[in-house]
């Protein structure tokens, strides 16, 4: 059902993740509520930032970002016209997540933030799973989103922050466990020309031939994500 679309992400992850230990994560938005039910109910508190020991420092973009307001820096003067996307990588080997972050290259990150964007509106857009609900056009879509080359964007700001992180387990038992751990979060902060990527974003539409023809349910569905694509992105 989604086989096609969890091949093409996990090519994607697996050559981010080459040669590092560390766990790394491109993300358009804060994790999305769906992944966050499925993982362990976890509390954390900031115990370094780059700007020191305490997190009341911290910049606004990494504060919206935190908070889950990503969406927000978007209707912030300072990137007026421009969609935000913030990357980032987490670990405990605080030298290579520098690296990470220093060597954070747009023409060859930034396809990555994008396909989940991407991948996201059409899963917020369809009743049924998007393989199902747009037949292999959402497969193609994703493919070429990620192939793809773009122009007007800019890597704006990198940030660091440590937390500690409580996990408590069997919390509905006599005995909950509690465990501890602390770990680095490296966050780029990448913007792009809105009008630029929409019209990027149109062209790769327009381009898509599929060998298996949508059905006449599926074609509908498809003119009807097109056509409203924009709203909410």
């Amino acid at each position: 059902m989604m086989k096609t679309t969890l091949l093409i992400l996990l090519a994607v992850v697996l050559a981010a993740c080459a040669g590092q230990k560390n766990t790394v994560i491109f993300t358009p938005e804060p994790v999305q509520e769906t992944q966050k039910q499925e993982e362990t109910p976890e509390s954390w508190e900031i115990v370094e930032s780059q700007n020191g020991a305490s997190d009341a420092r911290l910049p606004v973009w990494v504060r919206l970002y935190l908070d889950n307001n990503v969406r927000e820096l978007e209707t912030l003067d300072a990137y007026s016209g421009r969609y935000m996307f913030v990357g980032e990588s987490r670990g405990e080997n605080f030298n290579a997540l520098q690296q990470w972050a220093n060597n954070f290259a747009i023409e060859h990150d930034f396809p990555r933030l994008i396909v989940q964007r991407v991948e996201q509106r059409f899963f917020n857009s369809a009743s049924l799973y998007p393989d199902d609900e747009y037949g292999e056009y959402f497969a193609s879509m994703i493919r070429e989103v990620s192939d793809a080359e773009y122009s007007g964007i800019a890597k704006e700001q990198s940030f660091w922050i440590k937390k500690k992180i409580t996990i408590i387990s069997g919390e509905d038992t006599e005995t909950p466990q509690v465990t501890y751990s602390e770990r680095y979060e490296f966050l780029v902060l990448v913007s792009v020309n809105r009008e630029l990527l929409q019209r990027k974003i149109r062209e790769i539409m327009a381009g898509i031939k599929t060998a298996v023809p949508p059905t006449r349910e599926q074609a509908a569905a498809i003119s009807r994500v097109n056509r409203t694509f924009f709203e909410g992105f």
